[in-house]
């Protein structure tokens, strides 16, 4: 008989790097949300890296079962939707994509990634039924070229105007968001490609660390902890 588990779900090393992309991208949330855009690009980067190689990481486990397979599978996706979906959608909209054409956009930009990841689940669990290892190609712009194309885009508010900056955003959002869904064959990059797209978006992050000055007013938040609540009520 079957050892029940405690637990659902897997918890090994096949998906702890996914696991850990989204927590980082949880944590540059609430720096964007704070006003420290600098943080939450470089958040944004790191949850890309780790995406980079958590498939690789767990391909490295000869013994998975199709159980393990399907949920490591799914619960990539499933990350990535708030990673690059609505990550970099939340700091467009809080560095100024607002208004009624910016919201439009930031919605088609959340669907067409929606999209896009549902589309790759389907095609994704078809091929796992009759060959192994991991497709060559992408059907589409994956999702995760936002953890790219927005520290490389953010890095040009050192060199351009605010205004100008903000019009890029919204064009990147649209283009981006049309990329995920146009059909087309994108070989996926081998390991020398991967290291210089790493290089490009480090030396990205850098510029942005060391010269942005992009300010936007931070959001007016009660500034109480948990312990803080704990001692209010041990007061009371």
């Amino acid at each position: 008989m079957e050892k029940k588990k405690k637990f659902i779900g897997c918890y090994d090393y096949t998906v702890v790097l996914t696991y850990i992309g989204l927590s980082v991208s949880v944590i540059g949330m609430t720096q964007a949300i704070d006003g420290r855009f600098r943080t939450a690009i470089l958040c944004l980067a790191l949850s890309g890296l780790c995406d980079m190689f958590d498939g690789k990481i767990a391909r490295s486990k000869k013994n998975r079962t199709e159980e393990e397979k399907l949920f490591g599978m799914q619960i990539d996706s499933l990350c990535d939707v708030i990673c690059f979906g609505a990550y970099p959608a939340m700091i467009c909209f809080l560095l100024g994509v607002r208004g009624l054409f910016g919201w439009l956009l930031i919605c088609f930009y959340c669907i067409c990634s929606v999209i896009r990841l549902g589309y790759f689940n389907v095609l994704e669990t078809k091929r796992q039924q009759v060959e192994e290892g991991a497709n060559k190609y992408y059907h589409g712009l994956p999702i995760t070229s936002m953890a790219i194309v927005l520290p490389l885009i953010f890095m040009l508010q050192v060199f351009i105007s605010n205004a100008a900056f903000i019009v890029v955003l919204h064009i990147s959002l649209l283009v981006v968001g049309l990329l995920f869904i146009v059909d087309f064959r994108l070989k996926k990059p081998n390991n020398m490609a991967l290291v210089f797209l790493v290089l490009i978006v480090a030396a990205a992050v850098v510029i942005v660390i060391l010269f942005s000055n992009f300010r936007i007013p931070r959001m007016q938040f009660p500034n109480t902890g948990l312990l803080d609540c704990l001692r209010g009520l041990i007061g009371k």
